[in-house]
């Protein structure tokens, strides 16, 4: 979508204008942006900055630091997998490459029918039972291979 035209323009457009006076608006003004649109698009990072009285380095230097923005669309539900040190002990890399294969991504990625997302994650603070996942904001404890598919199903 360019950034000339087109409901994100506008969306962006109207959450820019709320925050343009805020000291310290970027953040809350990206949160909302990805809130109404799930992701912040890359052709509207001229508007937000802009807007902002900001550089585009600016505003893509805080979006690409926090790990919670994203460029692209995000999948309806993302997929939490644990890869610290105690989930990795206990099976956590046999798990992620059962998960990767299962849905067919990387970390990063989304499935291709938009479902699911799967990134990392460095600490669920659920370290006395791994390896641990977590679905939407459920967080799961020693999940294996077979228990990920029945967690997958009941999505």
């Amino acid at each position: 979508m360019s950034p000339a035209t087109g409901q994100p323009v506008t969306i962006v457009s109207s959450v820019v204008q709320k925050y343009a006076e805020t000291a310290g608006g970027l953040l809350p003004c990206l949160h909302e942006i990805q809130a109404k649109l799930g992701h912040i698009p890359k052709d509207c990072v001229a508007i937000i900055a802009s807007g902002m009285g900001l550089s585009r380095a600016e505003v893509h230097g805080v979006i690409s630091f926090y790990h919670d923005f994203h460029n692209e669309p995000r999948g309806q539900t993302t997929i939490h997998l644990c890869r610290a040190e105690a989930c990795q002990a206990m099976g956590s890399r046999k798990l992620e490459e059962h998960v990767k294969s299962r849905l067919g991504v990387e970390f990063g990625g989304t499935t291709a029918d938009g479902r699911f997302s799967l990134e990392p994650v460095y600490c669920l603070g659920n370290c006395a039972c791994p390896p641990s996942i977590r679905i939407g904001d459920n967080v799961f404890a020693r999940v294996d291979a077979a228990r990920f598919d029945r967690l997958l199903k009941e999505v």
